[in-house]
C-alpha cells in the first residue's frame, strides 16, 4: 500500500483557534478561507455549541435536527439499515460531504463532541484537494471523468444530479461525495470509484475528539467519516451558510484541470 505524507501530524493542535481571543470570527473566516478547516474547543454543552455556531453561521434546520438547528449525532439503535441514516447508528461512514442530495449543500458543518465511545469513533477527514491532486497527477482518466457534469446522482427520489468536482468559472474547484445506498452513478464513472474511494481513505486525518472538542469545516472541500464505535457516544452538530465571504471549493493542485473542462464549468 501506498504511503503518503501525513500534512497534519497533530490535525487538532494545528488547526486550533481559541474562541476566547478577541477577533477570533475573523482568524476563523481566514482560516476556513486558506485551508477549509478549524479546530476549536471549550464547548462543553449543546447550549455553547449553539451560541458558537451562530457567531459564525446561519444555522440551517433541516430533517434530523432539533428545534434549535442542532443535531444529536448518536446511535438510536434503530436506524442501522436505513440508507441515509448511517451517522445514527454505531457503524463505521464513508468518506462524504454533508447533505450532498441537496442542490445547495450547506457551505459550513461543526461537530462537536459531547462524550467519547468507549472504543472507536474517531472522526475521519479528507482535504478534498488532496484527493484531486492525487487522481489528477496518478489517475488522470479517473479525475476527468469524475469531473464530468451530470456523472452522479445524490439523495432519493427528490436527490440531486451532480459531479464529484464542480470547476467553477474562476477554476476553482468543490467537492461533493457519498458512497452510500443513496448514490448512484453513470456507466462513465463506475470503473473509477475504486480509485476515488482509495485516494479519500489514503488522504484521511485522524482525528480523536475528547468533550468539548470539534471542528469546523468547509463542506465543498473537505469530506468528513468516522470510525465504528462502541458504547453511548454522542456529538452535536450544526450545518449553515458562513456569516462572512469565502471562495467556492478549493484552488486545485497546477495544471490539474484540464483545459477542455472550463467551458463546461459552472
Amino acid at each position: 500500500m501506498r504511503r503518503v505524507h501525513q500534512p497534519y501530524p497533530d490535525a487538532f493542535v494545528r488547526n486550533r483557534i481559541d474562541l476566547r481571543v478577541p477577533g477570533a470570527e475573523e482568524r476563523i473566516a481566514g482560516r476556513l478561507r486558506e485551508t477549509g478547516l478549524v479546530t476549536v474547543d471549550g464547548l462543553a454543552s449543546r447550549t455553547a455549541v449553539l451560541a458558537f455556531a451562530t457567531r459564525i453561521m446561519n444555522v440551517v434546520p433541516h430533517r434530523d435536527s432539533g428545534p434549535d438547528g442542532l443535531t444529536t449525532i448518536c446511535d438510536t439503535r434503530r436506524d442501522a439499515h436505513r440508507a441515509g441514516f448511517a451517522g445514527f447508528s454505531n457503524g463505521p461512514l464513508d468518506p462524504h460531504t454533508e447533505r450532498s442530495g441537496t442542490p445547495n449543500p450547506p457551505r459550513l458543518m461543526l461537530l462537536v463532541c459531547g462524550q467519547v465511545a468507549v472504543t472507536g469513533g474517531e472522526c475521519l477527514l479528507t482535504d478534498g484537494q488532496a484527493v484531486h491532486s492525487d487522481l489528477f497527477s496518478g489517475h488522470r482518466q479517473a479525475g476527468v471523468a469524475l469531473a464530468q457534469p451530470r456523472t452522479a446522482f445524490f439523495g432519493a427520489g427528490d436527490g440531486h444530479p451532480t459531479q464529484v468536482f464542480t470547476v467553477h468559472h474562476d477554476l476553482r474547484v468543490s467537492v461533493r461525495l457519498r458512497f452510500d445506498g443513496l448514490a448512484r452513478w453513470n456507466p462513465i464513472v463506475q470503473p473509477y470509484l475504486p480509485q476515488l474511494r482509495a485516494a479519500a481513505i489514503r488522504h484521511q486525518v485522524r482525528l480523536p475528539l475528547a468533550p468539548g472538542q470539534g471542528y469546523l469545516l468547509d463542506n465543498e472541500r473537505w469530506l468528513h467519516a468516522r470510525s465504528a464505535f462502541t458504547g453511548d457516544r454522542l456529538f452535536w452538530r450544526a450545518l449553515g451558510q458562513p456569516l462572512f465571504a469565502m471562495p467556492r471549493g478549493f484552488i486545485p493542485a497546477h495544471a490539474s484541470v484540464p483545459a477542455h473542462m472550463l467551458s463546461e464549468a459552472g
